[in-house]
């Protein structure tokens, strides 16, 4: 039989795996995607756009 404090830990782990897939990896992959836009929009500031 399971014990209150396993059911516990299972729901905490069940919360915590939807909290990192719905919230945190869409979060993260938004801001590695805006990070690399901004160094290449940073690096076209002073060298200047591709073919120029």
């Amino acid at each position: 039989m399971e014990t209150p404090n396993e059911s516990y830990t299972k729901a905490q782990e069940l919360r915590s795996f939807l909290f990192l897939s719905v919230v945190m990896a869409p979060v993260l992959a938004g801001m590695i995607i805006a990070g690399w836009g901004f160094l290449v929009w940073m690096y076209q500031v002073f060298a200047g756009p591709p073919g120029s």
